[in-house]
């Protein structure tokens, strides 16, 4: 059996600290604190989120795994504080630390009955058997997400060693749908407020979330994550799990509040001929002996990725927790009731981007391992070198033939 690359994360939204563990990463990876709090600070940006986000300031301790800045090719540990743990609970009025203790108090927490529409709470307290919705909602909020960017982010400093490039942007956010075509302005993008290349969209979407807020409502919409530099041949058509649209499928679905996920084209093109769907492939013009004009497969191909960018997107629910609670049950007493609130975003879109782009570098680099092996940096890109060298060029001329 091959290396894998996995994450593991732990930890609850108002626990003392979310932990992620990782294995998998080869030794001698240049590997930092900063790098990966640069990505934990990108998730918490973007308009419509709450004032938790005023409150955290996230930042990744390597406490395993990395010796004087590069990877030992052991598990990685990281440990990302939750300064919240240290505030009154809003709905309690104790300290989180009190309300989230891991040891058995005397003081009575007084326990969440009321279910929330559109959250893990009814079948969560219903699996684990429990009496507290508190039990589920902590560690079923998308708070672990900063676990995942973390883990995302030692997977992306990989990849850059391999030429390989993830971004994120947001398509649409309520009825408001950019119109912007082919790669974005990455700068750009990171300059939005709401992460969108398309300024006079990105305005219409700031608007749209403000009414919502004003309306006590939340927004969803729709995130695109593009890969570049990606090589031909990860993943395979030989096994339903081994293809690498559907471990990206499965890792893009696992994000809170995802309901669906499109690989290029995707849903637009199941409406197309087949004729004006796929991408023709012509006679290369540089070293390759081949090229495309479109992508509308999305850089995979029969489970394997073709060389183009990997396009994939995903539709974000809205969020489920309501300033103007939905009609529920009280599970203790049986009666109708609004269901439980607690502080909330309005619209997580721009936010879903960054851990979109933290899961696709997860996969990409669990299938880049696979593909080239190696225990040290230096090897997987002698591996990495010799494979692409080896790339039919223009008339099938191979280097050193």
């Amino acid at each position: 059996m091959g290396r894998g690359f996995r994450f593991l994360t732990a930890g609850e939204s108002h626990g003392q600290a979310l932990v992620t563990i990782v294995e998998g990463m080869v030794a001698g990876l240049a590997l930092s604190e900063e790098y990966i709090s640069n990505h934990l600070a990108r998730r918490q940006k973007g308009y419509g989120r709450g004032p938790r986000m005023q409150i955290e300031a996230d930042r990744a301790d390597i406490l395993s795994g990395v010796r004087r800045g590069f990877t030992l090719g052991s598990p990685i540990a990281l440990f990302i504080r939750n300064k919240e743990w240290q505030n009154l609970s809003q709905t309690s009025g104790q300290p989180w630390k009190q309300t989230m203790s891991v040891h058995s108090v005397e003081d009575k927490v007084e326990p969440v009955t009321r279910l929330r529409p559109g959250h893990a709470d009814l079948p969560g307290v219903l699996k684990y058997n429990q009496r507290d919705v508190r039990n589920i909602l902590e560690r079923a909020s998308a708070r672990e997400t900063a676990a995942r960017v973390a883990a995302g982010a030692v997977a992306m400093r990989f990849l850059e060693e391999l030429g390989i490039e993830i971004h994120s942007h947001t398509v649409a956010i309520g009825e408001h749908k950019t119109q912007y075509g082919g790669i974005p302005d990455w700068g750009q993008v990171e300059a939005s407020e709401v992460r969108c290349a398309d300024l006079k969209t990105g305005k219409a979407m700031i608007n749209a979330i403000e009414q919502a807020k004003a309306n006590g409502d939340t927004l969803g919409g729709i995130f695109e994550v593009i890969a570049a530099g990606v090589p031909v041949g990860l993943g395979s058509h030989v096994h339903w799990e081994r293809r690498l649209n559907a471990q990206i499928a499965q890792a893009i679905m696992s994000i809170h509040a995802v309901k669906g996920v499109e690989i290029g084209a995707g849903f637009a093109g199941a409406a197309s001929p087949g004729s004006q769907f796929h991408d023709t492939i012509l006679p290369g013009s540089e070293k390759l002996s081949w090229r495309r004009t479109t992508n509308r497969a999305g850089g995979i191909e029969g489970g394997m990725s073709n060389g183009e960018p990997i396009v994939v997107r995903a539709a974000v629910k809205p969020i489920a927790t309501l300033a103007k609670p939905l009609p529920s049950v009280d599970m203790n007493t049986g009666k109708v009731v609004q269901a439980h609130y607690e502080r909330s975003d309005i619209c997580i879109v721009p936010a879903a981007g960054v851990v979109g782009e933290a899961m696709l570098a997860i996969v990409l680099t669990n299938a880049m391992l696979e593909k080239f092996g190696g225990d040290h940096m230096e090897e997987t890109m002698r591996n990495y070198r010799a494979y692409m060298n080896n790339m039919p060029l223009k008339h099938g001329v191979q280097d050193g033939g």
